[in-house]
C-alpha cells in the first residue's frame, strides 16, 4: 500500500474517501467558502481543502472527472486528467468546467472529482536517426479505422 500524508489545508475540508470496496480511485469534495456557480462553457478552480506529500517519485496522483456529474450535469475536469506531482506540496484545486447550455452550482461538501494513485515509469530516451519498423508506421488519427 502506498502512504500518503495528508494536510487539511481548509477549517471545512473533507477527508477523501473509497466509496465502495472495490473503489479505484476516492472521492474528493469542494471546500469553497459558499456554493460556487458555473456557467455555460466557463472554467472555475475550485478549492478540495487538502494537500498531499506521496511517499514516493515512482507514483503520480491523478484528478479525475465524476463521471456522473458529467454525465448527468456536463460538469468535468478542463484539463480532462489533473496530474499531481511527487513533489506538489500545494493545496489540491479541481478546474471545472461547465459544457453543459445551463448553470450549475456546486455546493460546499459537494463531490466534484476524484483521486487516483498509479505507478510511473520515468523513461529515458536515446537520440537514434532510425525507428523500428510498425505496421501501423507512421499512420496518424484515424489510421486504424472505425
Amino acid at each position: 500500500m502506498l502512504d500518503v500524508k495528508i494536510k487539511l489545508m481548509r477549517e471545512n475540508a473533507a477527508l477523501p474517501e473509497y466509496k465502495t470496496e472495490g473503489a479505484a480511485a476516492l472521492d474528493l469534495c469542494s471546500c469553497a467558502d459558499a456554493p460556487v456557480t458555473i456557467r455555460p462553457g466557463e472554467r472555475i478552480l475550485i478549492p478540495t481543502g487538502i494537500a498531499i506529500s506521496i511517499s514516493s517519485p515512482y507514483y503520480v496522483a491523478l484528478l479525475c472527472a465524476r463521471s456522473g456529474l458529467a454525465a448527468k450535469s456536463g460538469i468535468a475536469l478542463a484539463n480532462g486528467i489533473g496530474v499531481i506531482d511527487s513533489d506538489y506540496r500545494g493545496e489540491i484545486f479541481a478546474a471545472m468546467i461547465n459544457n453543459s447550455s445551463t448553470e450549475y452550482t456546486v455546493q460546499p461538501g459537494e463531490r466534484i472529482a476524484q483521486l487516483m494513485f498509479m505507478p510511473i515509469e520515468r523513461a529515458a530516451f536515446t537520440v537514434t536517426d532510425c525507428l523500428d519498423e510498425t505496421k501501423r508506421g507512421v499512420g496518424g488519427f484515424g489510421s486504424t479505422g472505425k
